[in-house]
């Protein structure tokens, strides 16, 4: 597998596992462990799962945690006028605050690959209008982060 193919796998799990720590107030180096010890190179059913950038996935998710109050004012100000972050549904609150971090602390990633990889996490989620505003949101924030 690809290095881009283990983060992108690395970036679908960081997004589970920040819903998963909203929805049930797990802390987080209790769901990386949970998912390095228990969903990584695993098989489901009989089938390979693909390998993640466990790595990656742990920075995602660690640093999503650490500058959470940075993230969100990012991601805010990129809201409609009078949309709080709490309006919108956990999933898509997940998918924009790791993409919102990786566009503000991973120079290394260029923002076209950032960008497309959270909305097609948004796709394997969501039919409707979702990734269209994951991809907008993201694409305002890429540009307050990071300079042209």
């Amino acid at each position: 597998m690809s290095a881009r193919q283990s983060r992108s796998v690395a970036r679908l799990a960081a997004v589970q596992a920040l819903y998963q720590m909203e929805v049930s107030s797990i802390g987080v180096e209790h769901v990386i462990r949970e998912f390095t010890e228990h969903r990584f190179d695993r098989d489901a059913d009989g089938i390979d799962l693909a390998a993640a950038d466990e790595g990656f996935f742990a920075a995602l998710v660690r640093g999503v945690v650490a500058e959470q109050t940075r993230v969100d004012a990012a991601i805010v100000k990129r809201l409609a006028e009078g949309w709080r972050l709490e309006r919108l549904d956990a999933t898509v609150r997940a998918i924009l605050r790791a993409g919102a971090f990786e566009l503000a602390n991973r120079p290394d990633v260029p923002t076209e690959v950032a960008i497309d990889e959270y909305v097609d996490v948004a796709k394997s989620f969501f039919e409707g209008s979702e990734p269209g505003f994951v991809n907008g949101a993201l694409d305002g924030v890429a540009r307050d982060v990071r300079p042209a």
